[in-house]
């Protein structure tokens, strides 16, 4: 058998646009579709090679052939991207290219045992490519036919895995490692994460919102997957009492690195300055200026740490270009404890409330966030049942949010009325 020849049907195609991209000091997808088309005896090798030459046809014409259809399993409405292709009668091997989109666990623990099983699923029934993970944090498991996209689905669901979302439905969530391994983690976001999706997987598998809602839970602001300007719905770690600062630390910190090199790493770098540097190397924080930006704590991890008073924030309408443009989250709720059952019950709810503002508000085809931009913020917040709070907003006097003259007199009314519910004077204050 020569070198290069696809075990299966029918010649190598020639990629003379798709080699070029091996070029330079960078690892190249190229390189890999080309060892799955390569390996002996492979089911799915004739399927890369016919898949290598279409998509150089696309690069030689710039177009792409491929288009969507209806592809499911037994059961469900959602979490497969059908692709057929326009150039089938060329290509017939990759004339069907699926994609099973399928949930991971949260913080992606996975164990070797189980990825290897995954492999052997995917080598059997598909094409032997997959991405760990897509852009909604699913499994991307790319390259099946239609006949064998219920046979590994099934093969799938025996070792526990579920399908994610796809269409106008819930996604699949993200979570970061958080507390399982990162010492910054402000709650249990697997929980949390695990919760949501099993109170809402009917919407997941059943598509029936105006277009997709994202979940991603981040442990601090750090925010490794991305849920500030990712997510629909972002569940972000923080505290609100003062960052933990050991002293003797940071004297041990600025005798390594010398008190220049800390004023221009970290102290000079804080968004707010609230950081200071006294003489004898120990460090101020002005807490009530910090925003927690996780960099200091970053940068000295043994010195600094989240404070003890943990718990959430919750923004609302992150999301990529579409409408009216990329868009951060809204800040919602500012803090939110997760320490009991019934605060988690709480964090679910709410969320349920979103899903339903959503599913009932929002036009054809438009993300929560850009449903917020059309009716307004006040608009919103009274329709989930959130009261107005000044700690949603950073800069009163920028924000188109604020439509108050005087803000400073608004928030002293709602402090005042928050410290009579809770039974405290406001005497003096």
């Amino acid at each position: 058998m020569k070198d290069g020849e696809p075990k299966g049907k029918g010649d190598i195609h020639a990629t003379p646009m798709l080699d070029q991209l091996e070029d330079g000091p960078w690892p190249s997808f190229v390189t890999g579709l080309k060892r799955l088309r390569d390996t002996k005896d492979a089911k799915y090798a004739p399927m890369m090679n016919d898949l290598m030459g279409q998509l150089n046809k696309s690069y030689e014409n710039r177009k792409g052939y491929w288009k969507g259809g209806v592809v499911s399993v037994y059961g469900y409405g959602g979490g497969i991207i059908p692709r057929y292709s326009e150039v089938g009668e060329e290509y017939p091997e990759s004339k069907e290219f699926h994609t099973l989109r399928v949930m991971p666990p949260p913080g992606f623990h996975y164990t070797t045992e189980l990825l290897r099983q995954m492999c052997d699923i995917w080598e059997e029934h598909g094409s032997g490519l997959i991405a760990f993970h897509g852009q909604s944090g699913d499994i991307m498991f790319q390259g099946c036919t239609t006949e064998n996209t219920q046979k590994a689905f099934d093969a799938l669901n025996k070792i526990g895995f579920d399908l994610g979302g796809a269409g106008p439905a819930l996604r699949t969530s993200m979570s970061c490692v958080g507390a399982a391994r990162c010492e910054h983690s402000c709650y249990d976001e697997a929980r949390a994460h695990r919760g949501i999706i099993n109170q809402f997987l009917d919407e997941m598998h059943r598509p029936s919102l105006p277009y997709k809602f994202k979940f991603k839970f981040s442990g601090c602001g750090n925010d490794c997957v991305n849920a500030i300007h990712r997510a629909d719905f972002a569940v972000i770690g923080t505290w609100r009492d003062d960052i933990k600062v050991n002293q003797e630390r940071v004297k041990e910190h600025v005798a390594n690195v010398g008190r220049k090199y800390m004023i221009d790493t970290v102290i000079s770098m804080c968004p707010t300055r609230a950081l200071s540097l006294n003489d004898d190397d120990t460090l101020d924080i002005d807490n009530k200026s910090c925003v927690r930006c996780m960099h200091c704590i970053n940068v000295m991890t043994k010195a600094l740490s989240p404070g003890d008073d943990k718990g959430v924030s919750v923004m609302i309408g992150g999301k990529r270009s579409l409408k009216v443009g990329d868009l951060m989250g809204t800040m919602i709720i500012p803090f939110m404890k997760l320490d009991t059952d019934e605060d988690y019950e709480k964090l679910e709810e709410f969320a349920e409330t979103c899903i339903e503002f959503f599913a009932d508000n929002a036009l054809e085809h438009e993300r929560i966030g850009e449903c917020i931009d059309r009716i307004g913020v006040p608009a919103f917040l009274e329709a989930v049942g959130v009261e107005a709070d000044p700690n949603m907003v950073n800069h009163p006097r920028t924000s188109s949010y604020v439509r108050t003259d005087d803000f400073d007199i608004e928030a002293a009314k709602w402090f005042e009325r928050k410290a009579l519910e809770a039974g405290l004077t406001v005497a003096g204050e």
